[in-house]
């Protein structure tokens, strides 16, 4: 069987994803830390993040990264419901994501043109993935969950449909490498390198600091 065809994701945003090895995943609570935050993760090398739903100022923040940071790949995370989804389609983002694998929110990804990967930590929510031709699926909470050995069993047999991960939760610089070194990962999710106290803080130099350290560890691993 061949892998399995792709539509919940636009190919050109995987290539980005793949290409970029890494999404810095955001909270931000001010809308007037959105712009320092996506500048100074530029400045770092990293230019793909995952802007999390969990504030109230969330969406203003993406109107101001788009605005201001136009290289910036913008990713939406914690997308929970349908009015989410329809909601942040109308904004142009160019995927979505959620920690769970709700099957009513793929379908609603699927009718508003929206990429999205899909929150996966069994076997039975990757075959719901798959239902919605899911090729890029995010593995989460990743290190509470068992880690890249759990991710290998329980992926194991689907190896022959091409499915890659993006995990999410407990990674940091320390474990990064086993994840990024694996097939099985398009790229990491890193909620470390911009983490809420550090944007609260405004601590841009910290921030531009830790995206550094993770491309350059990519760059390495990709020589």
């Amino acid at each position: 069987m061949q892998p399995i065809e792709q539509r919940a994701m636009k190919p050109e945003i995987i290539k980005k994803i793949d290409d970029a090895g890494v999404i810095a995943v955001l909270v931000i609570d001010d809308v007037k830390h959105a712009v320092p935050t996506a500048l100074a993760l530029l400045a770092g090398g990293i230019d793909n993040i995952e802007l999390t739903l969990r504030t109230p100022a969330a969406i203003d923040c993406i109107k101001a990264i788009q605005n201001e940071v136009p290289e910036i790949t913008m990713g939406i995370g914690t997308v929970l419901t349908t009015k989410q989804v329809e909601a942040v389609a109308k904004l142009g983002v160019d995927f979505a994501v959620a920690p769970g694998c709700n099957a009513k929110v793929l379908k609603a990804a699927q009718e508003n043109a929206l990429s999205f990967a899909p929150g996966v930590m069994t076997p039975s929510e990757i075959e719901t993935a798959l239902e919605y031709g899911c090729r890029v699926i995010k593995y989460c909470p990743a290190e509470p969950a068992g880690g890249l050995t759990f991710l290998k069993n329980m992926a194991g047999p689907y190896g022959y449909l091409g499915l890659t991960f993006i995990p999410l939760g407990g990674l940091n610089l320390n474990n990064a490498r086993a994840y990024l070194e694996s097939p099985l990962i398009t790229a990491i999710g890193g909620s470390w390198i911009a983490n809420r106290p550090l944007i609260q803080n405004e601590q841009w130099e910290t921030i531009t600091q830790n995206a550094q350290d993770i491309t350059n560890l990519i760059a390495e691993i990709k020589k």
